[in-house]
């Protein structure tokens, strides 16, 4: 024998449509019969309050503040002049078969790249050393590093 076709969850979405479909015509109904007989209808709008809050009541005009459009900064702020040279710091880890380890800047706690074939002097781990920087591939990379 053959189950039937009709299952559960389709006779459930087809009660929820057929609800839809007679909660949208009476709302259209509702609202015909309230253009004919010139009610006015306040709950379509939403105001949005001076805090960007969605509100029933109208907003106070004396709280508007006025803007000027040319005091509004469009795109990323210009970036501040950086000082690129003159830094000294502390070499924290150096590989000398792969050629390379990181400067680490006491002031700022930033770490540098450095490559060998970057150093005027050879350097060592724990070793202070002056440098300049240079934006790299993956960030700032410390150049013409000597000891100190």
């Amino acid at each position: 024998m053959a189950k039937s076709q009709q299952t559960f969850n389709k006779l459930e979405k087809e009660k929820k449509r057929k609800k839809k479909r007679e909660d949208k015509l009476k709302k259209m109904l509702a609202r015909k019969d309230a253009k004919e007989s010139g009610e006015l209808v306040t709950n379509e709008f939403v105001y949005v309050d001076y805090n960007g809050n969605f509100t029933d009541t109208k907003p106070d005009p004396s709280e508007k503040k006025k803007i000027i459009a040319s005091n509004i900064v469009l795109g990323v702020p210009k970036r501040e002049d950086v000082q690129t040279n003159g830094f000294i710091g502390k070499v924290n880890f150096f590989d000398h078969s792969k050629g390379f380890g990181f400067i680490i800047d006491p002031e700022s706690q930033e770490k540098y790249f450095v490559h060998i074939s970057e150093c005027i002097d050879e350097i060592t781990e724990g070793d202070k050393v002056e440098f300049d920087i240079m934006k790299g591939a993956k960030g700032m990379n410390a150049v013409k590093v000597k000891k100190k």
